[in-house]
């Protein structure tokens, strides 16, 4: 066990930068746990009493995840196995401390008419200019280079603005005094909306999913989805599926959900006979929809509803068709792969029964408390303290989940620790936001997409797919949503695209970077499970998963699939064909359907998909579906005629 373990955790660090961090820390594990209880305790009561004034809240926040990171997080992933922590690394802990409390002890004097009349002070631009470098530093470290590449061009393009080469994205430039206190000493950028967030709602639920991972709630999840579908066709890979979309909802990490799942569904739908890369494309691909499923979402559905207006409690349920709809796809998928193999579903005797099931269905308990909360209009804050107390409880009640008090310290170290790349990347990508905001580079990229597009409505989508995916490549969830909702949403929103469609659309593509060739690092993560080979799991994840890039086209251009001015009437049809729809995609892509298709038949599906997805043209739709219903006829037809010819023979 230790062995696979410590295999795991070598797989996460080499394609997740999150999880390539420091594990013989020496003495300096005390020092950590200090902190990163610290952290959580500070957390924990601001959400009771509320949070401090939205700088002195962030600069503490951030003080405590800057400071973790530069102790867990080595400078090059080849210190990973060194022991314990150098010297300069303790300085930058020290110094991450000391530029964050600076602010909490001068907030008066940084936020009074005495700087706005005198400016700010030497020592002022000093700690502006560390405090920026030391978090692009620790975003390097725990996130990765590329968000720290996009941040550092825009801080060139706020600073050079008027020698920018296109005219159109020129602006006057500010000085580098300038740059740096505005970046650090105001709530427009680095204590932005995405810092502000992350040290109120974000932090919370990532510790309530730190108390569903002690109740014992993950492996509850395998085993609701292996008892509900593991006897089906291709049970197993459907099991894997059903089971990361479930754990998806609370972790959120494409990459990590698809080593801790992986590593259990991996080796097991390989011995039920699929291949090795689509064994990997299965759980990467389902692994990857955890991000879009409710409530977390990879954090960024907090910031959505800062972004749009729409308060989380709606955001979460507009979120739902959309989710279902894309693992409905994968699933599809599996399915018709299954039927290619003739892989049947598990024996009985391998499988939970209903009554080890039934016995633990109160681990759901903090999943529908937090629900229910919201709903009740409670805020944020508040559902996410009560689902974490409802966590507590439950774990009283089982000897193996009943929490001591070495286990609660664990936890709040634990909630601290997966908060940190979600700190960094929030830190830096308000870096972006506040360049886009200081210098109207957002309105400006907008113009400049749908100038490229010709002012065509579907070529926009495109551009503004292709922005999202590039830029999907290397920031994570939350990072990647606050830069694509800030330069490229405008373009949509000009076209009258209601704001929370815009929004969605840009969130989707973002994600699916993570199983799109060539870098699909969750698909790569799998092939390192599976033993296949990683661009091959990777174009299998991307057939597995197209409903991602169909649903999002299909939503803007009909809102009712986000619960926009929606009727039965409206919603029902809508959600029929776009099911119908993406089984013909799917089946053209796995090259299966009720039987084996021609190519000409693969083709024909394939168009019928797309004419039954497209909105709110009956005649498109039908025409589509007429397609649909003669090659499933005429499979069924063609499969008779083969048991016909089978039973002569046999005669």
């Amino acid at each position: 066990m230790t062995e696979t373990t410590d295999k795991n955790q070598d797989l996460l660090a080499k394609y997740d930068k999150e999880s390539a961090y420091r594990t013989d820390l020496q003495k300096w594990a005390w020092i950590v746990t200090i902190l990163a209880i610290s952290l959580t305790i500070f957390q924990l009561y601001t959400s009771f009493r509320g949070p401090y004034v939205t700088l002195i809240q962030g600069a503490i926040h951030l003080a405590g995840g800057l400071s973790l990171i530069f102790i867990l997080y080595p400078a090059k992933r080849s210190f990973l196995k060194k022991r314990g922590v150098p010297w300069y690394d303790g300085i930058l802990a020290l110094l991450a401390l000391a530029v964050n409390f600076y602010i909490v002890f001068e907030y008066s004097r940084l936020t009074s008419n005495q700087v706005t009349i005198l400016g700010y002070s030497d020592l002022d631009i000093i700690v502006a200019t560390l405090g920026v470098a030391l978090v692009l530093e620790a975003t390097r470290r725990a996130v990765g280079l590329p968000i720290v590449i996009i941040a550092l061009i825009a801080l060139l393009y706020g600073y050079l603005g008027n020698v920018f080469p296109i005219r159109a994205f020129q602006h006057s430039g500010f000085t580098f005094d300038r740059l740096m206190t505005s970046m650090f000493f105001n709530t427009e950028a680095i204590f932005g909306t995405p810092i502000r967030i992350s040290s109120t709602f974000i932090f919370l639920f990532l510790f309530f999913g730190v108390m569903l991972t002690k109740t014992g709630i993950g492996k509850f999840f395998n085993d609701l989805a292996f008892g509900a579908t593991g006897r089906m066709t291709g049970g197993t890979a459907k099991a894997a599926v059903t089971a990361s979309g479930l754990q998806g909802m609370v972790t959120g990490s494409s990459v990590a959900n698809t080593v801790s799942s992986g590593s259990f569904t991996i080796p097991m739908m390989k011995r039920a006979g699929f291949k090795p890369e689509f064994s990997a494309a299965a759980e990467a691909s389902a692994s990857t929809g955890g991000q879009i499923m409710p409530p977390i979402m990879g954090a960024a559905a907090f910031i959505m509803a800062s972004n749009t207006g729409v308060p989380y409690r709606e955001i979460i349920l507009i979120a739902i068709i959309p989710a279902l709809l894309y693992f409905a796809g994968v699933f599809m998928g599996t399915h018709f792969e299954a039927k290619k193999q003739g892989i049947l579903g598990l024996p009985k005797d391998q499988l939970p029964t209903f009554g080890g099931i039934a016995k633990r269905l109160d681990l759901l308990a903090p999943l529908i408390t937090i629900i229910v909360m919201l709903y009740l209009g409670f805020t944020a804050t508040t559902a996410a303290l009560w689902g974490i107390g409802a966590a507590f409880f439950v774990s009283l009640f089982r000897k193996d989940t009943r929490m001591g008090p070495r286990d609660i310290l664990d936890a709040l170290e634990q909630g601290a620790r997966v908060a940190l790349p979600v700190i960094a990347a929030c830190a830096s990508a308000g870096i972006i936001a506040g360049i886009v905001t200081m210098t109207g580079l957002g309105g400006k990229i907008a113009g400049g997409i749908i100038d490229l597009a010709g002012g065509v409505f579907f070529l926009v989508l495109f551009f503004t797919m292709i922005a999202c995916i590039l830029l999907g490549m290397g920031l994570p969830t939350t990072a990647n949503y606050v830069v694509t909702a800030s330069m490229a949403a405008p373009a949509l929103v000009a076209f009258d695209v209601p704001i929370i469609a815009a929004h969605f659309f840009v969130f989707y593509f973002g994600i699916v970077a993570d199983i799109t060739p060539p870098v699909c690092l969750a698909a790569y993560a799998g092939a390192g499970i599976a033993k296949a080979n990683p661009m091959k799991a990777g174009v299998t994840a991307f057939k597995l998963a197209i409903a991602a890039f169909i649903i999002p086209y299909a939503f803007v251009s009909n809102p009712v699939l986000l619960l926009q001015d929606w009727t039965f009437a409206t919603l029902v049809p809508a959600l029929i064909t776009a099911l119908l729809g993406m089984a013909a995609v799917s089946a053209s892509l796995m090259n299966y359907f009720v039987a084996k298709p021609y190519m000409i038949e693969r083709i024909l599906l394939f168009a019928s998909g797309l004419a039954l997805i497209y909105p709110n043209n009956l005649v498109i739709s039908l025409s589509g579906l007429g397609v649909f219903v003669v090659i499933a006829a005429l499979h069924i037809l063609r499969n008779r005629k083969n048991d016909s010819d089978k039973g002569l023979a046999t005669s």
